[in-house]
């Protein structure tokens, strides 16, 4: 039997309200998916959406310093990669998780050190991919990005495993990526896709969609097609708390 492929793409909790979970439940969940029959499992965070920004790597390696059940490494690609063979370290794990940021910029960087045939290879021999924000775009065809400037502009060369686009924060900051998306999406310039709110988080087997979850009340999924007569329409999907 082949292995379950498997990707959890989520938009995080940017602002979560006083009481809320913040989005590392988000991340807890996506370990959660993996799997593994028996011991410790294998999360290796990747940062480079973000610089290998060296508070968010302080800051996901204190939070997963309370689980034991959890081997965490990170794969840091700057100055150089910090693992000695990344293809090797990467197929070890059971499941990756990709940090948000530039995601122009991280898969310039991948596709540098051969990191999206590596990602294709993790991917087919069952590794969970996961990842939040930018990598949450990078799984799927393309998306809406901020990677190029202050302006909302179509990005269209995403690693493309899954045959969709991706909208992510769509209903943060009132809403502008929200428009945004569905206007590229009715124009052609994005496939039918997969938008997240704030806290919903897209669990794929295969190329299609499992279930949507979500850490905080009255979020949603959205499936976004173009309309046959022009425009878009729009399904929305109830995710399940977790």
């Amino acid at each position: 039997m082949s292995p379950l492929r498997q990707v959890f793409a989520c938009s995080g909790l940017l602002k979560p309200a006083p009481g809320q979970q913040d989005s590392f439940a988000l991340v807890e969940h996506a370990v959660s998916l993996a799997r593994r029959k028996e011991g410790r499992r294998r999360a290796c965070y990747i940062p480079t959406g973000a610089g290998d920004a060296e508070a968010l790597i302080d800051h996901m390696t204190s939070r997963f310093a309370s689980r034991p059940d959890v081997d965490l490494s990170v794969l840091r690609l700057f100055p150089q990669p910090s693992v000695p063979n990344i293809r090797t370290h990467l197929l070890s794990q059971d499941v990756l998780l990709v940090e948000g940021g530039s995601v122009v910029n991280m898969l310039a960087v991948w596709r540098a050190h051969g990191l999206g045939e590596v990602m294709r290879e993790c991917w087919d021999s069952g590794v969970l991919l996961a990842g939040w924000s930018a990598g949450s775009l990078c799984w799927h065809r393309g998306g809406v990005t901020d990677s190029f400037g202050d302006a909302l502009d179509p990005f269209t060369d995403g690693l493309g495993f899954l045959p969709y686009s991706n909208g992510v924060h769509d209903d943060f900051d009132g809403q502008p990526r929200r428009h945004v998306y569905r206007r590229l999406v009715a124009e052609g310039v994005l496939p039918a896709g997969y938008a997240s709110e704030d806290g919903v988080g897209l669990h794929y087997a295969g190329t299609d969609l499992l279930e949507a979850v979500s850490i905080a009340p009255g979020k949603h999924a959205w499936w976004v097609e173009p309309a046959p007569r022009g425009g878009f329409r729009q399904q929305p999907i109830d995710p399940r708390p977790i």
